[in-house]
């Protein structure tokens, strides 16, 4: 079976839902993870009236079973898979009536520990699971949906546009998302399977906000282009529509 198989966490709206129909136009088959079944299958009625190969999984990034049942679920039907694009993620919260997002000084627990095992150990634990048949794939692809708001060198730098956006737990979740890129990308340095981290773009999403710069048709474009390398393309790198980020 030539088509290459997808399987797109938080796949019914915003980022994940415009990298499916990104995907369109590279025939891939396209699976939709969706914690609600009937918003996804209204997803994939959209994707497919677009021209989209695509199908819905019930799937929540925070349910180890549901692990086990992605894998499954792709073993069954394809024995494989070629693309993982982890993609379902949280923001976090505000504290009432304090300064920015997860300041660093007074950060909740509770909330440190929310965000990190959504957007960090989750996608760890999912792909660990669903890494013998991205193995299986001739050409596997892993992309893990960070942000610009993970990088250490521009948090760093006063002259950055991001030196005053602090959102301690978001950020952090995402610092340790890029690290994983790396490392994961270094162990299978030797076969044919690349492993990057995107950054989308300040997206009009719901959680990037109506005054963001980027128009949501544009946000799945870099993980599109990421899930679709060719054998001679980047892995272990940090990209936005094409250009590295640094770490």
């Amino acid at each position: 079976m030539s088509q290459k198989i997808a399987f797109i966490t938080g796949g019914n709206r915003g980022l994940g839902f415009q990298t499916a129909l990104q995907l369109k136009d590279a025939g891939v088959k396209v699976v939709i993870g969706s914690r609600d079944l009937v918003q996804g299958e209204q997803a994939v009625a959209k994707l497919r009236a677009e021209g989209a190969d695509a199908d819905v999984l019930q799937f929540d990034i925070t349910k180890p079973t549901d692990y086990l049942a992605a894998y499954d679920y792709f073993n069954s039907k394809y024995g494989r898979l070629d693309i993982l694009v982890n993609n379902a993620g949280i923001a976090g919260g505000t504290f009432p009536g304090t300064g920015p997002e997860h300041s660093a000084a007074e950060v909740p627990m509770e909330l440190l520990h929310k965000v990190f095992d959504t957007n960090f150990f989750a996608q760890v634990a999912l792909t660990e699971a669903l890494l013998p048949l991205l193995k299986k794939s001739p050409a596997g692809r892993i992309v893990n949906l960070s942000s610009i708001l993970g990088s250490l060198t521009l948090h760093a730098d006063p002259k950055s546009p991001i030196y005053d956006s602090k959102s301690f737990a978001y950020d952090a979740s995402k610092t340790a998302l890029n690290a994983f890129t790396v490392h994961l990308a270094w162990e299978l340095r030797g076969t044919k399977i690349k492993v990057n981290s995107a950054h989308p773009g300040w997206v009009k999403t719901d959680m990037g906000g109506p005054q963001a710069t980027m128009e949501l048709s544009e946000g799945g474009k870099t993980s599109a282009a990421l899930a679709t390398l060719p054998d001679n393309g980047p892995t272990g790198g940090y990209f936005h529509l094409g250009q590295p980020l640094p770490w």
